[in-house]
């Protein structure tokens, strides 16, 4: 079993009020929740009007799910780069055995 969580910094230049900036907002959610059932939210800067931070996260069984679904969510952002500037995308990724209860995680180059 794989969990891969992260986050993405987002710049949204056009927008001028916050009722703006969550219909942004809601439309990326969105689509990225359409293309995978994953967990996805608004993060952080919840009151500022030009930034935000989405999280997301999700368990998969196979390796090869991990990267389609990084993939997926900075292609969503990308396909909004008419109302949004991607200004960081951070994602951490483990692999979980559930027989042993051992975690390796893949960003750590000293396990």
């Amino acid at each position: 079993m794989y969990i891969v969580y992260g986050q993405v910094e987002i710049f949204l230049p056009a927008c001028s009020s916050l009722k703006e900036k969550r219909a942004t907002l809601q439309s990326i959610i969105a689509r990225i929740r359409k293309r995978f059932n994953i967990s996805v939210c608004e993060a952080d800067y919840h009151d500022l009007w030009q930034r935000s931070i989405i999280g997301f996260s999700a368990v998969c069984s196979h390796y090869s799910e991990t990267d389609l679904i990084i993939d997926i969510v900075q292609d969503t952002v990308y396909q909004h780069d008419d109302v949004c500037e991607l200004i960081s995308f951070d994602h951490q990724l483990f692999q979980f055995q559930l027989g042993d209860k051992h975690i390796l995680d893949f960003n750590n180059p000293f396990q």
